[in-house]
């Protein structure tokens, strides 16, 4: 069963993407910042992230690249509310491996899942 963090400062998000990804039989790890997020990916190493690019104490893409740091083969997924193509192609060039813009459909986030961890259904 694989492991995925949520890392955002809307609790809303998280508890929907908590729910949803139960619901499909992964287990869940929940992080409200990008500080908390490098620690927990230390301590638990997940099979995916899906990672808020908008947060406060430590922004997404600096802890993008902070988990790259100690795993390069990290499959991180952002997540952003802001339609700002040069953030997520920035977060591209430090090596996430997908992104989804709010709001995104259930469906979305499980077929970025499936592609990260190369599952086909």
């Amino acid at each position: 069963m694989p492991t995925v963090m949520i890392v955002d400062d809307s609790q809303f998000i998280r508890l929907r993407l908590n729910k949803l990804l139960a619901q499909h039989g992964y287990q869940v790890l929940e992080a409200k910042d990008g500080e908390e997020a490098v620690e927990t990916y230390r301590q638990q190493t997940p099979d995916v992230v899906l990672m808020d690019i908008a947060m406060p104490r430590k922004h997404g893409s600096v802890a993008l690249r902070e988990i790259r740091a100690l795993d390069s083969e990290a499959k991180v997924i952002m997540l952003t509310g802001m339609n700002q193509q040069a953030i997520v192609l920035r977060a591209m060039q430090a090596g996430a491996k997908d992104f989804l813009v709010k709001p995104f459909e259930d469906e979305q986030v499980l077929n970025a899942l499936r592609k990260a961890l190369k599952v086909t259904t």
